[in-house]
């Protein structure tokens, strides 16, 4: 109870700011890689409250942010077919692709249904058994172990109507490509505990120890993040580059086994897209050969399709933690959530979208009326 009221007045996130001041010698930039760290960071204003020698930046966290616009466009292609029902969790809907989103399509007459799960997918195409029903598996290894029961359990059951458009991306590559990238300036990482919980952490020991950058696996809670901030900093003050575990509630070094083998039996890796970034080696999974009569992609032959960006959207700067969002000219003017322009404003779990659900346009807006640029600070990142 003793620790609860310390919780809830603040005392315990006080004292690790305190720390954290207390540890840091220079600057240093941290990347958190999950929207949901980034929503809690803007929401509580970690970002503000910790000593300004540390920037926080924005990585490439956001499942739906990072879904290539090739694959919202087939996704387009596909539902846009008489004989198909698509289906797709809500927060897909909006994400533009080159011909407009899933929501706008759906008003034009295509069949287009929101589910809570793959396996309502499932149990649709049984009900439906003269349609071809298709769901939008989309995330990273998160997601991974449900859309693979999908698959194994529509195979199992024969139900040869149901297909996934598979769009599941990893995050060891991803935080492999952002140290690599020319401009890079990300020193460590808050690390997704969500997708650690699922895969463990064993396989990002050689990315830290191959670029030598710390990497502190924490949870969503304020307290998880400051903690891990605290962690980050120390091993960055010190010279130390590991894995630490903050989030050793729920993150083991091996992870889950049991869905770590499925999803192992119904993937296999492969090279994607990611939006505002590009192709990544091995950075992803697709349907193996024993489940291909479930490959979306194989069945519809929407292998190949041209795409075409906005120009006017950032995102992919934002991603790769080389911007943010009050770097945009459009944020909170031509790009909000009822008129986005990028996905980073669609989602939930997007940068964009956090920054302005929490109030950080009116930034914007009293910079530009004092004649100020709202730009984020090349050494607070504020």
């Amino acid at each position: 109870m003793k620790y609860l009221d310390e919780y809830r007045n603040g005392s315990i996130a006080s004292n690790l700011v305190r720390k954290i001041a207390a540890v840091v010698r220079q600057p240093w930039v941290l990347m958190e890689v999950c929207g949901g760290q980034t929503h809690s960071i803007v929401r509580y204003g970690i970002d503000r409250m910790i000593p300004g020698a540390i920037e926080l930046v924005h990585g490439p966290g956001c499942p739906v942010c990072v879904t290539s616009l090739e694959m919202i466009d087939k996704a387009h292609s596909i539902a846009g077919r008489s004989e198909v029902i698509f289906t797709s969790f809500g927060d897909m809907l909006r994400v533009p692709g080159t011909r407009g989103d899933l929501l706008t399509l759906r008003s034009r007459g295509a069949d287009i249904r929101v589910v809570y799960s793959p396996l309502d997918a499932v149990r649709i195409a049984r009900q439906n058994p003269g349609k071809r029903v298709v769901f939008f598996g989309v995330g990273f290894e998160t997601t991974a172990p449900a859309n693979a029961m999908a698959i194994f359990h529509a195979k199992r059951a024969g139900v040869k109507n149901f297909s996934m458009l598979v769009s599941q991306v990893l995050v060891p590559p991803a935080m492999a490509a952002i140290l690599q990238a020319p401009g890079n300036r990300v020193q460590g990482f808050l690390g997704p505990g969500h997708v650690c919980a699922v895969m463990g952490y064993r396989e990002y020991e050689s990315v830290c120890e191959r670029y030598r950058v710390p990497m502190i696996i924490t949870g969503f809670e304020p307290v998880d993040l400051l903690e891990g901030i605290l962690m980050a900093v120390r091993q960055l003050e010190s010279g130390r580059a590991e894995v630490e575990n903050q989030y050793s509630r729920a993150v083991t070094r091996e992870g889950n086994l049991p869905a770590k083998n499925l999803i192992f039996d119904v993937f296999e890796v492969a090279d994607r897209q990611w939006r505002g970034v590009g192709s990544i080696p091995k950075s992803g999974y697709k349907i193996s050969f024993e489940y291909r009569d479930h490959d979306a992609e194989k069945i519809f032959e929407v292998d190949s399709i041209g795409t075409r960006e906005s120009c006017h959207c950032i995102s992919g700067l934002i991603l790769r933690g080389l911007k943010k969002p009050l770097d945009c000219p459009a944020f909170g003017k031509e790009c909000t959530p009822q008129s986005p322009l990028g996905a980073t404003m669609v989602s939930a779990e997007g940068a964009c979208a956090a920054y302005y659900q929490c109030g950080r346009y009116l930034d914007t807006k009293a910079n530009e009326s004092s004649g100020h640029v709202a730009t984020a600070s090349p050494e607070t990142g504020r």
